[in-house]
């Protein structure tokens, strides 16, 4: 069985670490160089940086703070927030970026995807996902931070990023996101089932076991998560121990 990552996730404004629940009423949860720093020595598999606000804002993710952050870190590093050009990853894997993540942009215009895929190798190119069940039970896309609703379901909008070249999914619910109820086990499973690309679950991490849940029964091959981990509700170490102690493949 391939081993399980646990991931944690830097959401920035403004150069600070800041979590928000179902993608609103953000507060502070620390210094983004510290924080990676320290996620770095606990035993996270990898890290995700996210400048929530870069496509908003119509800014480029600060590269100054990457490249700090990147010198405290010895793990796989991917960084998101408003890349839209070959250009734009250049500078992010020059200043220690290993993988980029692309969602508004690529979804605006897909063949960015392509572009990139082919620039860089589908290994780096991580599409990530805001998705929400609506009434109608269908999950659709949400763009700019998670602000505007596009008629696009999820699984044909993963089905075709992969299709472009995207190496990995990186999928938010956002009726999840924040609540620390558990991941959206039925949305994830779905995709990891259809997608020959590894699925990273992200949004509802609140207990050990909603990661066990998440890996056992919707298939995840990573589970990302933010304020638990922030505000040392749960640590890497014991989280990592719990999986290992119930059976589920993680790196030690």
């Amino acid at each position: 069985m391939l081993t399980k990552r646990i991931i944690p996730c830097l959401d920035i404004k403004d150069g600070r670490t800041v979590k928000g629940t179902n993608f609103v009423d953000l507060r502070d949860a620390g210094d983004p160089v510290e924080l990676g720093a320290r996620y770095a020595k606990e035993g996270a598999d990898e890290l995700v940086f996210l400048d929530i606000t870069a496509t908003n804002e119509k800014r480029k993710t600060l590269s100054e703070l990457v490249n700090r952050i990147a010198h405290h870190i010895n793990i796989p590093f991917t960084v998101g927030g408003g890349i839209s050009s070959v250009e734009d990853v250049q500078v992010l894997l020059q200043n220690g970026a290993d993988k980029i993540s692309v969602n508004t942009s690529a979804f605006k215009r897909p063949e960015l995807i392509s572009e990139l895929s082919r620039e860089f190798g589908s290994q780096c190119v991580v599409l990530a996902i805001d998705t929400k069940k609506e009434e109608d039970g269908n999950w659709y896309v949400y763009l700019n931070g998670g602000r505007v609703r596009t008629p696009m379901l999820c699984t044909d909008w993963a089905r075709q990023g992969v299709d472009l070249g995207a190496g990995e999914i990186l999928l938010t619910s956002m009726n999840h996101d924040g609540t620390k109820q558990g991941f959206a086990l039925d949305i994830t499973r779905t995709l990891s089932s259809i997608l020959p690309v590894p699925v990273i679950a992200s949004g509802g991490g609140g207990k050990m076991e909603h990661f066990k849940d998440v890996f056992e029964q919707a298939g995840a091959d990573a589970a990302l998560a933010a304020s638990i981990f922030h505000f040392k509700e749960i640590s890497i170490p014991d989280l990592k121990k719990y999986l290992g102690e119930n059976g589920i493949t993680v790196r030690t």
